[in-house]
């Protein structure tokens, strides 16, 4: 059985926000990791910023490009937006997300919550990314090739 009917379905955000219930819900249930609450605060603000940080670039690239924002309707992008964030990963904003999420498991303490933010990243990049990519290439041709040859998708 195939899932393409999950592609570009759920938005980023309902998933990220999904995972981290899912994340406090397994935090509450397992033993938390022996770090000290001072640093897991400090470390999961640090993160967090940097998914701040990656997010914003992200979204500032795409509005001064005056291309869609919607993750879920990538046919109506109208560039290509290969500058800023975008010189260094394909993906700012699904980065800043797993950061996010990378943050919260810090937050939590929780080693198992942790496991959230790969699992994520996974379904983003098969149902929401690999998808994407498809329109892109369709509608960019040679130009995403290129692009996608010299970026990596995440990181």
């Amino acid at each position: 059985m195939t899932l393409q009917f999950l592609e570009l379905k759920i938005p980023p955000p309902l998933v990220a926000l999904l995972a981290a219930t899912a994340m406090w819900w397994v935090a509450g249930h397992t033993p938390v990791l022996p770090l000290s609450p001072a640093f897991c605060r400090v470390a999961a603000i640090a993160i967090a910023s940097l998914g701040a940080a990656c997010d914003s670039a992200g979204l500032i690239a795409f509005l001064r490009s005056r291309t869609t924002i919607n993750p879920m309707r990538p046919a109506a992008t109208r560039a290509l937006v290969t500058s800023g964030i975008y010189r260094f990963t394909r993906n700012p904003m699904y980065v800043g997300l797993l950061l996010f999420l990378t943050a919260w498991g810090i937050f939590l303490s929780s080693g198992w919550a942790l496991l959230a933010a790969p699992l994520c990243g996974g379904y983003l990049t098969r149902f929401q990314v690999v998808p994407e990519e498809k329109v892109l290439a369709e509608r960019f041709g040679s130009a995403y090739d290129a692009y996608r040859a010299r970026v990596r998708r995440w990181l």
